[in-house]
């Protein structure tokens, strides 16, 4: 318990597993922690008086805890013994081997196969400017950005994540800015100085600068990624040659959104539990790394009309080419996560059978290669450029691993015979003893002459030769004699000691050895990181690539046309998510759309609730972020010049963790937008105004929407409203036009066409939504008798007068009237009655007879 305690004291904020023979023990505040997430028995035991909780597992149940444990967001410090109890008298040394936290692991139980596990660092430096920076230590991939809040909250909305350093004297202030509910780790202050990650960095780099990265400018996102260095060399995370680039993220090269526009279009997360997101949608890559890269992809749609229209026409050539997709995608099924497991390489924590699928992956790449040279298509014989099938470490992998190895290299056989002559000698001597005796014994037979030689063996000499005494004059010299029996002598030969020591030491030799030459193979490996790392990204295009030509095949998308322009025109558009979720008979409503900045800048829509006016702005940002991302889109056809930047303000929400009302956030985000606009820019702004009085919302919305028509930029603006006043704007500014969400009105229901049409509604059909919503009779009624005394006061001066006279009781319809003296003998009839003991018949039979009190003429 003092070597336990001792290495707790390094560790405080970590749960330490403590390797005690064959089992992981946790202690104390650990074990109470460790039983409760794990579901394991705790227990206690008395160390030196003083009573401990204790829980454990196997050592070997090692991978199905520690998901758990960091999952539950744990820091885990794996404390191993470090030398063979057998080969000591005093106590085991035990030390810390790995210190796993959320955002550091390479356990493949513990990350997600489709997501990256980024480890970020922030920084906040002079004059508001942050300094970022990401890392996935399972990919190698390692990126740094500056800017401000809203650049660092957008990053952080699109990267998620699992562990953020911070310093522990910036912990109030950006806890005050970020949110205190991130997954924060606080660090040192002295870790966060500019020197000292300079240094970092160029060591780590075998640098002398960093402008070979581009970001000598970049003060504070460099202490952002040296403190991540620091963290990984804290964590005991030593062999990182797999991260061998740092990356900058240029915002200038790709559309802006920020952390409000990627929560409510619902990119990565739906904002309910059994919702569907966008990328559950548009995600048909097959491999884990286009699957992470696609991620990326819609992180940052591009702004580059070149590097789009590139993108296009690759999906469009496999769309068209379905042989040749279907070929790749059969290829793309067999590849391995390169990108993790170069990592394992790097770290030596790659396994027989890993390195296997690393060379098999290899082969497919080399395949997948030549049928990307066949297709003379541009882009496809571009990725086939880049690729490197690795052919002298295939070859090396193949003629050295067996070709079915275990998973864990103690186990043996990893090595294929004849890779090493050695092994082969000693493997023979272990699993073919009999014969090599057999041949040694006729060999000597046949040198000294004499007929009757055996070989034995005994706890006292070993192996040994047996002759009888009369051919003891046969013995040659060189052999010692050990024993003499009644009827023969016994020898030994330095060639039998020689194959004894082999013998009893092969099985031990045979282990030893294939890890030693299995550890070579992957040293030799590493070699070759960068070159499957470059492979990996070339295999995550072509996968991103061939899951767009997928989705645009299985759902009917259409190619858009992207150009230089300032008009949004799109043709029977359609939400991609909301298309995916209706029932097999029902049919999607697509919509047309143009929006320009001459006559059509600012579209201004009315319609009831549930008619698709929230459904209709978030399609059209979609489409034209799947278009930026090289997608094919869900419409006829679309035409879209270049957008830098999509806003949208849809959808209320109350941040009540940061203080603020649905209004306040409703206000600081539609600022944002206002304050940031672009002439590329698109606006989608929904029920801007509702979250106050009804006169304030109005003033509101028609001043932003007034801002938008006559800021420089003329930003193309979608702007969803309740407020009908709104529709007099068209008559004042040039490019604001009325549309509606089509309805048709029965007698006593609305039916929704979800159909955009010219023109301003006059009606929001609220009353008929409360009714579909299962609102009592009574709301029901009253909310239609106030609404029609209102309509007919519309004309008064004064509105508070008019909702004061619409709103006053009428005595027919109230509940709480009791003067009518037929009311109180209903009254009276209904408290006398003991409903516990009356009959369905008898209730029917008195409900009757109240009837007839009310109407005396109503027949039965």
């Amino acid at each position: 318990m003092k070597q336990y305690n001792t290495i707790k004291d390094k560790y405080p904020d970590a749960m330490l597993l403590f390797r005690v023979g064959d089992f992981y023990e946790t202690f104390g505040e650990d074990a109470v922690a460790a039983s409760r997430i794990l579901n394991i028995v705790l227990t206690n035991r008395n160390n030196g008086g003083e009573r401990s909780e204790l829980a454990g597992f196997p050592h070997h149940s090692l991978n199905t805890y520690l998901p758990k444990l960091v999952k539950a967001g744990l820091r885990v410090a794996i404390c191993d013994q470090l030398e063979d109890p057998k080969q000591t008298k005093t106590i085991v040394k035990r030390g810390v081997t790995e210190l796993i936290t959320p955002g550091v692991s390479f356990n493949d139980d513990v990350l997600s196969r489709n997501d990256n596990n980024f480890l970020c660092s922030i920084v906040l430096g002079p004059k508001d400017n942050y300094g970022i920076s990401f890392l996935d230590v399972s990919t190698g991939e390692f990126l740094v950005s500056e800017g401000s809040l809203e650049d660092v909250d957008k990053l952080i909305q699109n990267f998620s994540p699992s562990e953020i350093l911070i310093s522990k004297k910036q912990k109030t202030l950006l806890a005050e800015k970020l949110g205190s509910q991130q997954p924060y780790f606080y660090l040192e202050d002295w870790v966060f100085k500019f020197d000292f990650s300079n240094n970092l960095i160029n060591s780590h780099f075998k640098t002398t600068s960093v402008k070979g990265f581009g970001i000598q400018d970049y003060n504070e996102g460099l202490i952002a990624s040296g403190a991540i260095l620091h963290y990984l060399s804290e964590t005991n995370h030593a062999q990182l040659q797999h991260i061998n680039n740092l990356s900058r993220i240029p915002k200038e090269d790709y559309v802006w959104m920020d952390k409000f526009t990627i929560r409510n279009l619902e990119l990565y997360q739906s904002t309910t539990s059994e919702g569907v997101s966008l990328i559950d949608i548009i995600d048909k890559t097959i491999s884990a790394m286009g699957s992470r890269l696609l991620k990326r992809w819609l992180a940052f749609p591009l702004k580059n009309q070149y590097k789009i229209n590139q993108r296009l026409e690759t999906v469009s050539f496999l769309k068209k080419n379905q042989s040749l997709q279907l070929e790749i995608r059969s290829y793309l099924k067999e590849i391995n996560d390169l990108e993790r497991l170069v990592s394992k390489v790097s770290t030596q924590k790659i396994n027989p059978r890993e390195l296997l699928q690393l060379k098999n992956s290899l082969d497919i790449i080399a395949s997948c290669q030549k049928t990307l040279e066949k297709s003379g298509h541009e882009s496809l014989v571009t990725i086939a450029d880049h690729l490197n099938p690795c052919d002298v470490l295939r070859s090396k992998i193949e003629s050295s691993i067996s070709e079915e190895p275990p998973v864990n290299i103690l186990k043996g056989n990893a090595i294929k015979p004849g890779y090493s002559d050695e092994l082969d000698d000693y493997r023979k001597i272990a699993f073919s003893g009999h014969d090599y005796l057999d041949e040694m014994l006729d060999s000597e037979s046949k040198k000294t002459g004499i007929p009757s030689l055996k070989i034995g063996s005994n706890n006292v000499y070993g192996y040994y030769f047996e002759v009888r005494h009369a051919h003891k004059d046969k013995v040659p010299a060189d052999w010692t004699r050990k024993q003499t029996l009644v009827n023969a002598e016994r020898y030994i030969t330095e060639e039998l000691k020689i194959y004894e020591e082999k013998i009893l030491s092969a099985e031990e030799k045979i282990s030893g050895l294939e890890q030693k030459l299995f550890q070579e193979l992957v040293i030799w490996t590493q070699d070759y990181m960068k070159v499957i790392q470059q492979n990996a990204f070339q295999i995550a295009q072509l996968d991103c690539l061939s899951g767009f030509a997928q989705l645009a095949l299985e759902h009917n998308y259409a190619k858009p046309a992207i150009n230089e322009g300032f008009e949004l025109s799109i043709k029977d558009g359609r939400h991609p998510v909301i298309e995916m979720q209706l029932k097999a008979e029902e049919e999607y409503i697509s919509n047309d759309l143009f929006l320009d900045q001459e006559s059509n800048q600012i579209i201004m829509i009315t319609g009831p609730n549930m008619s698709g006016k929230s459904a209709l702005l978030r399609q059209t940002a979609l489409i034209v972020l799947l278009a930026q991302m090289g997608s094919f889109v869900p419409a006829t056809s679309a035409e879209i010049g270049l957008v830098d930047k999509i806003f949208t303000r849809v959808g209320a929400s109350d941040n009540i963790s940061m203080g603020e009302s649905t209004f306040m956030v409703e206000m600081n985000e539609s600022a944002s937008i206002l304050n940031n606009l672009s002439s590329r820019s698109l606006v989608l702004l929904d029920e801007i105004g509702r979250g106050t009085s009804t006169y304030d919302g109005i003033s509101i919305a028609w001043a932003i929407a007034e801002f938008l028509h006559e800021h420089p930029s003329k930003a193309k603006t979608l702007f969803a409203t309740h407020y009908h006043e709104l529709n007099e704007m068209s008559k004042q500014f040039d490019r604001i036009k009325n549309f509606n969400v089509s309805v048709k009105e029965l007698k006593d229901k609305v039916l929704f066409l979800r159909k955009l049409v010219p023109g301003g509604s006059e009606h929001s059909f609220g009353i008929h939504v409360a009714k579909m919503a299962g609102m009592p009779q009574y709301v029901i009624q009253k909310a239609h008798t106030i609404l029609k005394k209102l309509e007919s006061l519309r004309d008064t001066n004064d509105d508070s007068a008019s909702l004061k006279q619409a709103v006053q009781p009428e005595p027919q319809l109230s509940f709480y009237n009791m003067d009518d003296p037929l009311l109180e003998q209903i009254k009276d009839e209904i408290l006398r009655l003991d409903i516990d003991t009356l009959t369905p018949v008898e209730a029917l039979m008195k409900l009757n007879e109240i009837k007839r009190l009310i109407a005396p003429k109503a027949k039965k």
